[in-house]
């Protein structure tokens, strides 16, 4: 973990920010709940634990910062609340997810599915693609 936040302070100076202890905390936080898909409540309420002294809007507004400097992606699963989710090192794209309309759990897929068809957008559409997102909704085999 140290390694890891260690490489995120090097990107945040990179663009002339620092590591505040409070964007630690953040960060921390997110680290420890990697396999989460956390809200910006849950990340304050789990930051407020270990920092009490932290606010709501200093929480929100490091996420933000985190996301517009892709070290965090933002994302949203059709219920109107934005989760968190580091962005894995070295990745070229966003992860995909399955998200179960039974249950509501997210599970992530790590590997690149759409190669093929990022290549047919770009070359009928003459599109440069810098990124994707595909979330499947459906059951779950813990549902099924």
């Amino acid at each position: 973990m140290e390694q890891r936040i260690e490489r995120i302070k090097k990107q945040l100076h990179s663009q002339s920010y620092k590591l505040t202890p409070q964007r630690e905390a953040t960060v921390r936080v997110l680290l420890e709940n990697e396999d989460d898909h956390l809200s910006a409540e849950d990340v304050y309420m789990l930051v407020k634990e270990k920092y009490p002294e932290i606010g709501l809007a200093t929480v929100y507004r490091t996420l933000e910062l985190l996301t517009e400097l892709k070290i965090v992606d933002k994302i949203n699963f059709g219920d109107g609340v934005s989760r968190y989710d580091l962005r894995q090192e070295g990745a070229n794209h966003f992860h995909h997810h399955l998200v179960c309309i039974e249950c509501g759990a997210v599970d992530e897929i790590q590997e690149d599915l759409l190669d093929d068809v990022e290549k047919v957008v770009e070359s009928r559409w003459n599109f440069q693609i810098k990124d994707h997102r595909l979330t499947f909704h459906g059951i779950c085999y813990r549902c099924q």
